[in-house]
């Protein structure tokens, strides 16, 4: 896989292999991969989290991982997939730490507030708040279903690149997507979408 594809495009302007530039200078690399992935990296985590405080620690772990680690990367995957193993990895380490993967973790997603809903047009409203609803009921998917819905459809990810973020076959995964779905549309039906 040729390197400057699965390199932010800050890499490739130095003019070198995107391989070179990271391992030359690290400290660099890194401020450039958190300026690219770091609001990305920060929704992910607390969509496994659910506390605004954990998940800026544990987005803080996955950068310092990152730093870490960047002599590791070969970049036989994306850059961005490698970065999402590390805080998948780091979100499950915290979950086990605190014994908090047995418990759901249901908790409102933050909204903006209804005054600032009120300027947007009606059908605009109407369908950021069914999906609001929708992903509040992703929410309350076990995790193992909850990460790969969350890493396809709100991601937009590959179930290769997921394969490789959480370290499952691709076969499985495929599997796990699809009762995902019928897990889901069964809290659809239970509970309904709660508009706004």
């Amino acid at each position: 896989m040729d390197s400057k594809e699965i390199l932010p495009i800050h890499f490739n302007s130095y003019g070198l292999d995107g391989l070179d530039v990271l391992k030359a200078n690290p400290i660099k690399a890194v401020e450039i991969i958190m300026n690219t992935y770091g609001n990305d990296v920060k929704k992910f985590v607390y969509t496994y989290l659910h506390n605004e405080a954990d998940t800026d620690d544990v987005t803080q772990e996955v950068f310092v991982t990152v730093y870490l680690k960047l002599s590791t990367y070969k970049g036989k995957s994306s850059l961005k997939s490698w970065i999402y193993s590390i805080a998948a990895n780091k979100c499950k380490d915290h979950l086990r730490g605190h014994r908090l993967r047995q418990s759901k973790l249901i908790e409102r997603i933050t909204r903006n507030s209804i005054s600032s809903k009120l300027n947007e047009v009606p059908e605009e409203y109407l369908q950021s708040t069914i999906k609001e609803g929708l992903f509040e009921k992703v929410m309350e998917l076990p995790i193992k279903y909850r990460e790969v819905v969350i890493l396809y459809y709100f991601k937009e990810l590959s179930i290769k690149e997921i394969s490789f973020i959480l370290n499952e076959k691709e076969p499985t995964l495929q599997s796990r997507l699809s009762r995902s779905r019928s897990k889901l549309r069964e809290l659809i039906n239970e509970g309904g979408i709660i508009l706004g």
